[in-house]
């Protein structure tokens, strides 16, 4: 079986030009490395990224929780993941999905951490427009609903009693369509 080594050039061909954005980390837990995608998302310098400068593009509601996420794991010395949301070239955040594993020498000493990213963005977004569907189908017909044991209407939010169809109607997107049970067929209608 052949292995076929990638030379120096074509390894570093290989991470700057890979789909995704990745980043290294050293001991003290500041970046000294970007790929070529990295600084095209960003449209940052590599001067602008290294330390802690990345972290200036992430956006402020994610911030605390990246860092503590990221910080936590450096100091474990353990594989992390997490979502934050970074600026992007153009102005916009975008979410992104971020995968960083320490790194160690051949004699076992931590050297710091590497790291990838992908723009997760749509999967995101998709993902919350279906909680907030969810969260308002659920909404739609919840708690007690003020049934009369009689004739069957309902109570509506300013006390008027209405039929039930005309309840739910208003309270979901349910339809209705009417026809007669086998006991009330029986009972109302008896054959000749």
């Amino acid at each position: 079986m052949s292995h076929n080594l990638l030379t120096p050039s074509e390894y570093q061909v290989l991470v700057e030009q890979a789909p995704i954005l990745i980043w290294r980390a050293d001991v003290s837990s500041g970046c000294d490395y970007f790929n070529q995608r990295w600084l095209e998302f960003t449209g940052r310098t590599m001067e602008q990224e290294l330390g802690n400068g990345w972290a200036e593009g992430v956006h402020p509601e994610d911030f605390q929780r990246c860092l503590d996420i990221f910080l936590g794991a450096f100091k474990q010395r353990v594989v992390f993941e997490m979502e934050y949301r970074l600026l992007r070239a153009d102005g916009e955040y975008r979410w992104l999905f971020d995968r960083g594993v320490p790194l160690f020498a051949p004699d076992g000493e931590f050297v710091g951490y590497t790291g990838s990213c992908v723009d997760i963005h749509e999967r995101v977004e998709a993902r919350e427009a279906l909680k907030r569907a969810h969260e308002r189908e659920l909404g739609e017909l919840k708690g007690l609903i003020p049934l009369c044991a009689w004739c069957r209407k309902v109570r509506d939010d300013q006390g008027f009693w209405t039929q039930v169809e005309v309840y739910v109607s208003s309270h979901s997107q349910a339809d209705f369509s009417h026809s007669i049970c086998p006991d009330c067929e029986k009972n109302h209608f008896p054959k000749a």
